[in-house]
């Protein structure tokens, strides 16, 4: 009786946190699976980096990283050297959506700490982060050459969670490419 009581208050808590643990990990399936293996939806966003205008068709042809991200967001600054190097080794595109933020303070960003993006689109609103179901910076995005989303990462990218999380989902891109021609 006394052994029972003594340890009932850890197998209480012990028992809500595998509860917890199973529900975040229900609802990242859940979100993932509900993007993944749809195309990108349909946009019309000005870009930051330069004038104009950019839709869906900006991320097919090949395969990209659409990252969100933004100036005001700490934890976006912990990943921008890393996507300074994912950058130079070219392996895929890196477009940059950036998430709800000022023009002339993501434009600074950039400047100070360096541009790792092919293309940045500017929304302001969260009008495609919101259709992307984004629920915070950063995110990262694979899309396939067809605008298709292959991939969602909610958080910083880094070498490590590169190779473990996107490298597998691009070798097996691009055997799917050479099996279909």
């Amino acid at each position: 009786m006394r052994l029972t009581s003594r340890y009932l208050p850890l197998a209480v808590v012990v028992a809500i946190l595998a509860v917890i643990s199973l529900a975040v990990m229900l609802t990242q399936d859940g979100q993932t699976s509900k993007l993944e293996e749809k195309p990108v939806p349909a946009f019309s966003l000005p870009r930051l980096d330069k004038p104009g205008v950019a839709d869906q068709t900006l991320l097919a042809g090949q395969l990209h990283l659409l990252n969100v991200w933004a100036s005001w967001c700490a934890v976006c600054k912990s990943e921008h050297q890393f996507l300074m190097q994912l950058a130079q080794q070219g392996d895929v595109a890196i477009v940059g959506l950036n998430y709800r933020d000022n023009r002339q303070s993501a434009m600074r960003e950039l400047t100070q700490s360096g541009n790792p993006y092919q293309a940045v689109l500017y929304d302001p609103k969260g009008a495609l982060a919101l259709d992307l179901g984004v629920y915070g910076t950063p995110e990262s995005y694979l899309i396939d050459n067809h605008g298709m989303i292959r991939y969602r990462y909610l958080g910083p990218l880094d070498e490590a969670i590169w190779q473990r999380e996107f490298v597998p989902v691009i070798e097996r891109l691009q055997q799917e490419e050479v099996t279909n021609g």
